[in-house]
């Protein structure tokens, strides 16, 4: 296999095309977490397109976006005692992450510190926390590493550092049943997306480095995804389908700000 692969002067780093584990299947969720994950549909997810006439209708979309990813509305108890990692590498659970209450957050779900269309996403979701605070919602944003490697993405892209967190052993990936092998990072055609958008992606590359990978290569075959809460109850969710799928941040701001209270 090559190192690298090159497409209209982007180079994608040879750790994208690492060697695979023994066992490049897809990962099953834990026993507790399974009965809250479903198979899905072949609809990852069900966006929003619009302005809604009511906000009832809103709401429903909403609703039946979280449920066409094979996601259950009730993960968040579960993903609520998932602890990961600051930044700065302290401990935290999710569920101390934003007000499980009425807080809004935005969940974003990268695949690895070191994958470049992680960089790019990373860097439009800071683009958009502006208006994201504005609105009152939370941003996250979580990816696969040590807290060490989450700081070379922050330092270097830059990033918000209090909005960035690490999930070294993938247990968060785990509890929602995110996608992960050989044929969704390389071969599934949704992956064929960053093809669309390399001046995005060359601009977000500026100082990149491959050092932000991490250490446990099996980790370049984790795929991300997006989740929208309020307090515990899951709005909306989306799987990658493959690398660089990334859920359209205008759709999940429609989603955060017409859908009602309660």
């Amino acid at each position: 296999m090559a190192s690298s692969v090159s497409a209209q002067g982007l180079r994608f780093p040879p750790t994208l095309l690492a060697s695979p584990p023994p066992n490049p299947g897809s990962r099953l969720p834990s026993a507790r977490a399974a009965s809250l994950v479903r198979s899905p549909p072949a609809a990852a997810s069900v966006r929003s397109r619009g302005p809604a006439r009511r906000s009832g209708a809103v709401r429903s979309r909403a609703v039946a976006g979280a449920s066409a990813s094979g996601i259950g509305p009730d993960v968040g108890d579960v993903l609520g005692d998932v602890r990961i990692f600051t930044a700065a590498g302290e401990p935290v659970l999710f569920k101390d992450l934003w007000d499980q209450n009425e807080g809004v957050a935005v969940v974003a779900m990268l695949r690895h510190f070191g994958c470049i269309c992680c960089w790019e996403f990373a860097s439009a979701l800071k683009e958009s926390k502006p208006k994201f605070d504005s609105a009152g919602v939370k941003l996250i944003a979580v990816g696969v590493g040590t807290p060490d490697k989450a700081r070379i993405l922050a330092e270097r892209l830059p990033f918000p550092m209090d909005c960035l967190y690490a999930d070294p052993d993938r247990k968060s990936y785990d509890v929602l049943g995110l996608y992960y092998g050989l044929g969704r990072t390389f071969f599934n055609p949704a992956s064929a997306k960053v093809f669309s958008r390399f001046d995005s992606i060359q601009k977000a590359a500026k100082n990149y480095t491959i050092g932000a990978t991490p250490d446990d290569r099996s980790s370049v075959l984790q795929q991300g995804g997006m989740l929208v809460f309020k307090g515990k109850q899951l709005l909306y969710a989306r799987k990658d389908e493959g690398t660089g799928d990334h859920a359209p941040l205008d759709d999940i701001f429609d989603v955060c700000c017409k859908v009602p209270v309660s």
